[in-house]
């Protein structure tokens, strides 16, 4: 007996996913998005997945009542505790950790509550990133107050040593034992992919997402961290000598062109960071304090300048102040000078 048409095509379909295997299981164990009602945050909550890490400023409320955070990982992933219980700080430290949907993998990210205070900074301390070795500042206890550009120039192939990065340390200070030096280094092999030929020098209070670095390096740096009261004057020292070639984002020179350092302080309302494509732009900027010289400085000078407020009605709700800091004036665009060098400390928001 003839078998019909119909027939054929339901066997080969059998056949066929027969031989279909599964899907492999997800190996990743990210933990993608921690969720905090706004109103229990002085700042959104930065996921440093580099050095896995969850980094809160909550309010006085939130740290006595505890919360419960909503939490999103990787397809497939476990998290323990798990999303929507609640936490509370007392003693330990908190920790997360996750589990990828194969099994074969784990992370554990600590719960880092972030406070700042008093806005005086001298560069004291730094510490050594485990895996790329680019050095970064931290404060007397610990906490991470700046973040550079160095773990988005770690992305490109340049060697694990701090030397090698545009921010380090250095003991060429004005005050205590040392002080934060940004240089203006020429790109990789890599990074020149991607048409980045020169990577400055820069310093920033807020967060660095890595996870835009190549694809959208402005929206890269995060600028702010939560500040209360109304800032008079920001005042520091800075020593700075410029590249002595000037080049454009295509690395060609650009004669009569001099490369400037650029430090300035922003206020802004929110508690949500601005970044590279508005820090200097947005409607949320409440006063800005801009260092204005433009020429070298062999030796150490101070700087103390005060803000420049777009209103004078009474400061009200939430505001962060970025602190930004970088050895080539136009380096967020890849433009400058390599060579440049600057040299801040004691760097001060005076109220």
């Amino acid at each position: 007996m003839l078998i019909k048409p119909v027939g054929w095509i339901a066997i080969i379909m059998l056949l066929m996913i027969s031989c279909i295997k599964d899907p492999p299981l997800n190996p990743e164990a990210d933990i993608e998005s921690f969720t905090i009602d706004k109103d229990l945050l002085l700042a959104d909550v930065f996921i440093d997945q580099v050095n896995s890490k969850i980094v809160l400023h909550l309010t006085d409320d939130a740290y006595d009542s505890g919360f419960a955070p909503f939490i999103t990982t990787s397809a497939g992933a476990t998290v323990t505790p798990a999303s929507g219980d609640s936490i509370f700080f007392g003693g330990d430290t908190i920790h997360y950790v996750t589990r990828s949907q194969d099994g074969r993998y784990a992370k554990r990210y600590t719960v880092e509550l972030a406070s700042i205070g008093n806005w005086a900074f001298d560069f004291e301390h730094w510490e050594i990133q485990p895996t790329d070795k680019y050095a970064y500042p931290v404060e007397d206890d610990g906490s991470m107050v700046w973040t550079t550009g160095n773990p988005g120039v770690a992305l490109s192939g340049v060697s694990k040593d701090p030397s090698s990065y545009p921010t380090r340390s250095t003991s060429d200070h004005m005050y205590g034992m040392k002080a934060a030096e940004l240089v203006t280094l020429k790109g990789t092999a890599l990074s020149g992919l991607v048409g980045i030929r020169l990577f400055a020098g820069s310093l920033f209070t807020g967060t660095f997402n890595s996870l835009n670095a190549f694809v959208n390096p402005l929206t890269a740096t995060e600028f702010g961290q939560p500040f209360a009261g109304r800032p008079r004057r920001f005042s520091g020292y800075f020593k700075y000598t410029a590249g002595s070639i000037f080049q454009d984002k295509e690395g060609n020179a650009v004669p009569g062109m001099k490369d400037s350092c650029s430090i300035y302080a922003v206020l802004f309302k929110g508690n949500t960071r601005l970044d590279g494509t508005n820090i200097n732009t947005s409607d949320r900027i409440v006063a800005t304090a801009r260092l204005k010289t433009t020429g070298d400085h062999a030796q150490f000078t101070r700087f103390d300048i005060p803000f420049e407020y777009a209103t004078t009605a009474p400061l009200t709700g939430k505001h962060m102040m970025a602190i930004v800091v970088s050895s080539s004036q136009y380096g967020d665009t890849y433009r400058g000078a390599i060579g440049s060098r600057l040299v801040v400390d004691s760097l001060r928001i005076i109220y």
